[in-house]
């Protein structure tokens, strides 16, 4: 059976998705300012900081985008990986 680069990349975004959540669970249920919040909660936020904007008079656009993405996102992307070449 061929893979497709679709479901590679839906399994990575399954992933870095489920890890996201996990990040954000944990980063609630840790306890405040401990160590395993640091490290599993620390955020990289790459994007599109002010977003960008066309303003044509009649229409106004606006473009940006900001990705939250944390040790567990990572994980849970390469774990999507990982699934996929066992697939």
């Amino acid at each position: 059976m061929r893979k497709s680069p679709w479901m590679l990349l839906l399994f990575v975004l399954i992933g870095g998705l489920l890890g996201g959540i996990l990040g954000e669970i944990l980063r609630v249920m840790a306890p405040q300012e401990g160590t395993i919040q640091r490290i599993f909660t620390t955020a990289l936020t790459p994007g599109i900081e002010p977003p960008f904007v066309v303003n044509l008079i009649l229409l106004k656009v606006t473009i940006g985008f900001t990705l939250k993405m944390n040790l567990l996102t990572f994980l849970g992307m390469f774990l999507g990986v990982y699934l996929y070449k066992q697939v």
